[in-house]
């Protein structure tokens, strides 16, 4: 076996200078080759990029799936792995994936899921019961490609493909600060509603008295923030806040279309 898997990792981005390092750094001494996709940056992103020796390509922000399709398409390898730039792949997956190429077992499977876990800005490392979800980010890209949903960024396998699990996670920095979080689940709202709108979807107007109380139980218990403490308890409100707030922006999307008003109209004097 080669040092380099035959391998592609590719990661979109735009404005991460303070957090691209660090996915690239966790793949960069072991994968054939590092490719991001940059949808814009006003940053250093692409200067740390590339003087890591990651490949960047520019292509206008078109939404998750699209973007990451995208990125599948510049990728020289079949075999891909995909992080996001706020992601690092931890010492004990690399050791894990670079075994599985190393006696051949990663064709055992077309698609493996990865435990991606939760971390923050004052952890070293993923707490044993952070929040954590299994997503396919490994996989053989002739067996499954990424979905063209603006908000979903999921790989879908074929009909008939194998998937499997590695036991190694993948480390999830989400959280620069609780402005930025506000921030970002602000706009991630605005982009749900609208998905929802193409869809046809609608909303029942009881979840504006549901959602904030079960999301909060959801986050401090089901998910178990509690055991972050007082931090646990911001983690929990600020959930369930975003949570209620993608209910109560499709409420007011409904309000505007009832009235024949646009989007973004003003109070009328």
């Amino acid at each position: 076996m080669t040092d380099r898997l035959p391998l592609s990792a590719f990661i979109i981005a735009r404005n991460e200078a303070d957090r691209i390092a660090r996915p690239i750094e966790s793949v960069r001494g072991w994968v054939d080759e590092v490719v991001v996709i940059d949808s814009g940056s006003t940053d250093g992103t692409i200067a740390v990029a590339e003087r890591l020796g990651a490949k960047v390509v520019h292509n206008e922000w078109a939404g998750y799936g699209p973007q990451k399709r995208f990125g599948e398409d510049q990728c020289r390898n079949d075999w891909l792995l995909n992080l996001d730039a706020d992601e690092e792949v931890t010492p004990e997956l690399a050791a894990e994936i670079r075994a599985k190429f190393a006696d051949g077992s990663y064709r055992e499977a077309d698609g493996w899921r990865i435990m991606i876990r939760d971390m923050y800005a004052h952890e070293n490392a993923p707490a044993p019961w952070a929040y954590g979800y299994h997503q396919i980010r490994l996989y053989d890209r002739r067996q499954g490609r990424f979905s063209d949903s603006i908000v979903h960024d999921t790989v879908r396998p074929e009909e008939g493909a194998k998937i499997a699990n590695l036991s190694g996670i993948m480390a999830h920095r989400s959280i620069r600060s609780l402005d930025f979080q506000v921030s970002k689940y602000n706009r991630y709202s605005a982009v749900q509603v609208e998905d929802m709108r193409v869809r046809g979807r609608k909303l029942p107007r009881s979840r504006l008295l549901t959602e904030f109380p079960v999301s909060f139980f959801k986050a401090y218990f089901v998910r178990k923030y509690r055991k972050y403490g007082w931090w646990g308890l911001i983690l929990s409100m600020n959930y369930a806040h975003a949570r209620f707030l993608r209910v109560a922006k499709a409420y007011e999307a409904e309000l505007l279309q009832r009235n024949g008003r646009p989007k973004d109209a003003g109070p009328q004097t």
